[in-house]
């Protein structure tokens, strides 16, 4: 069974070596299980700092994009009017040269009755034509000028989506780590229950071998344990309130990455979900929320408030008694936890 053991971490060591195992620790040759914990928990805090990039480049292509709307909104009619402007004039030049120029010049004039009715009439065409190639040029330097804006969102939404793909690449390379130690974790796990249940094996039967030849006094039976009862929702009035008791209904669903509900959530899909439906609209991003809330002080949190933690990487909900409601990471669910679980970053009300 030891050498059983020995071997699982041998190849615990193998493979930690290719992945998130700093060359300090590979020295190390017989990791403990606390040891490998540390070294998941240290994968999974990368992991969400990617993570939370990624939601804001989600949230920065989102606004890309309703930028590139509200811009060709507002070219459709201004194309309408260059197109009908440029029309115009191509059909006054038409005209202009079915009538001969002068000829229709002294059509108008023998039309006229008089030299001023002419003059008037020939300067109005003068007028209409000069306003009409005016329209063009405004509305060309306006579209000169709406062209060069859509070029530059166009590049700044390729920009980001290849960022979005640069990110997701890290994702999966992070959580392949992760999934190989995992795996480890789950052999070490193993080999010590196997261990765990030979020896309490043997123990059993040597009480049994003892029990056979000593006389032994009658105990009493064992309470069963109680299991311990859910923690109430604090009572909380106002939006807080119901943002608390949104991230309450969340308790144990499962984490999963760039996601904020109804049945799976991220850290900040949850906090931002939580206060949607208080009616406060929040980003899908840690950071960005961060930007969006009143920063408090420690003696100033209530329940309701955001706690942001891993360099603005992470954020939960205040619930009050010095816990939080969160969304940690992909090996566990949405769950209270104290609130000095990470290194915290700052408080802020939304």
């Amino acid at each position: 069974m030891l050498a059983g053991r020995a071997l699982v971490r041998s190849l615990f060591v193998a493979v930690a070596a290719a992945v998130l195992v700093a060359p300090a620790s590979l020295a190390q040759a017989d990791p403990s299980p606390a040891a490998l914990q540390a070294q998941i928990d240290q994968g999974n805090a990368k992991l969400e700092l990617v993570v939370e990039q990624y939601n804001a480049i989600n949230e920065d292509l989102a606004s890309t994009q309703a930028a590139l709307d509200k811009l060709a909104a507002k070219m459709a009619p201004l194309k309408a009017n260059l197109d009908q402007a440029t029309a115009d004039v191509d059909q006054m030049a038409v005209d202009a040269y079915k009538s001969n120029g002068g000829l229709r010049e002294m059509s108008i004039l023998l039309e006229a009755g008089s030299s001023n009715t002419f003059v008037d009439k020939y300067t109005t065409l003068q007028q209409v034509a000069r306003s009409k190639r005016q329209d063009i040029a405004n509305f060309r330097a306006v579209k000169d000028k709406y062209d060069g804006e859509k070029a530059r969102l166009d590049q700044l939404l390729a920009t980001q989506n290849a960022q979005k793909a640069e990110l997701a690449t890290k994702r999966a390379k992070i959580e392949g780590d992760i999934s190989r130690l995992d795996a480890m974790q789950r052999k070490v796990d193993a080999d010590i229950a196997k261990a765990k249940a030979a020896a309490e094996a043997a123990a059993k039967a040597n009480a049994a071998k003892n029990k056979a030849t000593t006389p032994t006094a009658k105990t009493p039976p064992k309470a069963t344990p109680k299991p311990p009862k859910p923690t109430p929702p604090p009572k909380v009035s106002g939006k807080a309130g119901k943002a608390v008791a949104y991230a309450y209904a969340q308790l144990g669903k499962k984490y999963v990455f760039g996601t904020a509900g109804p049945n799976t959530f991220d850290c900040s899909g949850l906090t931002m979900m939580a206060w949607k439906a208080a009616g406060v609209a929040l980003p899908h991003n840690a950071a960005q929320q961060w930007g969006k809330v009143r920063h408090i002080s420690r003696s100033q949190l209530a329940p309701g408030d955001l706690v942001f933690y891993n360099g603005l990487g992470h954020v939960g909900i205040y619930i009050g008694n010095n816990q939080i409601i969160h969304a940690p990471n992909s090996r566990t669910v949405v769950k209270i936890a104290p609130i000095t679980a990470n290194p915290i970053y700052g408080y802020g009300t939304p």
